[in-house]
């Protein structure tokens, strides 16, 4: 948990600089604002159009505080729902980047229907007729992540994680301590390692060392390769196919 929290790990930007090309970047949910916290827009994977996108955190406090730690508000939920329908109707595959802690629960937040963002999601993406991947590269926290989940297939960073809730939040609930927050991460499975044996994800992305700014060329390396594969093998399926596969890998978990 606390190394998928340190704050040299690369974000979601950093992934998207250096797997994809011509990377642009699309703001705005076309009804409140635009949400530092996601980004997305269309790039080039390898010559072919994808549709990119990703829960974006800062590396220092000012870039933190402008993109709400990673959690997004329902604008960027729904920045990225729009995005998502835009590469279904030009038919581009949609790739998620996930490092959330999880959605912002301000009041501001919950006026503006977080809630309903949310749940949109889940229900949109279920239904995309277009190959959707989600990596969990940092945390991947409660519907938060999500939100930006509900794909043919998910993976996690060897140092990821994918929970419910923070352990932080599980020790509070469960036993009313806060600090117990080691002990409840243990009991509640958040590794890649415990989700890939339980069937939750379907690929682990290896870190010989923990993810930073002089490894991340050689994970990079090898997760283009990964991506590579999966679109092969996903664009080669109709759309009835797609949708098949994810609502019978979800109702499977």
């Amino acid at each position: 948990m606390q190394l998928s929290r340190k704050s040299d790990r690369p974000v979601a930007g950093d992934y998207i600089d250096e797997i994809f090309d011509d990377f642009i970047e699309l703001h705005g949910d076309r009804c409140f604002g635009d949400d530092g916290a996601v980004v997305g827009g269309i790039a080039m994977f390898h010559g072919k159009p994808v549709t990119v996108i990703g829960q974006q955190k800062g590396k220092t406090t000012k870039e933190n505080i402008s993109r709400n730690f990673g959690m997004p508000s329902p604008e960027g939920y729904r920045k990225a729902l729009r995005l998502m329908k835009e590469a279904e109707t030009f038919k581009r595959p949609v790739i998620c980047f996930v490092d959330t802690p999880g959605a912002f629960c301000g009041i501001e937040a919950e006026e503006r229907g977080q809630g309903e963002a949310i749940a949109r999601n889940l229900f949109e993406m279920s239904d995309l007729k277009v190959p959707v991947l989600s990596i969990v590269i940092g945390e991947g926290g409660s519907g938060g992540a999500l939100a930006m989940a509900v794909a043919n297939e998910v993976w996690m960073m060897e140092n990821a994680v994918y929970s419910v809730l923070s352990p932080e939040g599980f020790a509070s609930i469960l036993w009313k301590d806060s600090k117990r927050a080691g002990e409840a991460a243990g009991v509640m499975k958040v590794t890649a390692g415990d989700l890939l044996k339980l069937g939750i994800i379907e690929k682990m992305i290896p870190e010989k060392e923990p993810a930073n700014k002089d490894n991340m060329g050689e994970i990079a390396l090898c997760m283009d390769k990964m991506i590579g594969e999966f679109l092969k093998d996903y664009t080669a399926k109709t759309s009835e196919e797609l949708q098949t596969q994810r609502y019978e890998r979800f109702r499977r978990i």
